[in-house]
C-alpha cells in the first residue's frame, strides 16, 4: 500500500511562480504608498521577475533573458508616460523606469555572459 497514493514522479510537481506573481504588484504599491522607492522598484522586479520565470517554465522562451528584455522595454516606457507628461505620478514612474533598467541590465547580461545549456 502506498504512503501518498496518486502521486508518482510522472505527475508535474507545483510551480512556486504564481505566490511571487501574486506579491509582486502589492509590494510595489506599498512601496509608492508608504514613499519606499527601493521596495516599490523590488516589487516591480519581484513581479516581472516572476511573470518571466512563468513563461520560462511553461515553455513559451527558451532562457529567460529575452522576456526580461521586454518587459525592461515595456517598463520603461510606461514609467516615462507616468513620469514625464502630464499625468504627475512622478515617483511612480520613476520606479517604474528604474526597474525597468535594472531589468534590461539583467537581460543583456544574461543574453551575453551566461553559456547557453544545451538540450538533455
Amino acid at each position: 500500500m502506498d504512503d501518498q497514493p496518486g502521486l508518482s514522479d510522472q505527475y508535474r510537481m507545483a510551480s512556486p511562480w504564481p505566490l511571487f506573481v501574486a506579491l509582486g504588484i502589492p509590494i510595489a504599491e506599498l512601496g509608492i504608498l508608504f514613499d519606499v522607492f527601493v521596495v516599490a522598484v523590488a516589487g516591480l522586479l519581484l513581479f516581472c521577475g516572476s511573470v518571466t520565470g512563468l513563461i520560462r517554465e511553461a515553455g513559451y522562451a527558451e532562457t529567460a533573458w529575452r522576456p526580461l528584455a521586454v518587459f525592461a522595454v515595456l517598463l520603461v516606457a510606461v514609467g516615462g508616460v507616468l513620469a514625464f507628461t502630464d499625468v504627475n505620478l512622478v515617483t511612480r514612474g520613476y520606479a517604474i523606469i528604474t526597474a525597468g533598467v535594472i531589468l534590461a541590465l539583467a537581460g543583456i547580461g544574461g543574453e551575453l555572459f551566461v553559456p547557453k545549456r544545451e538540450p538533455v
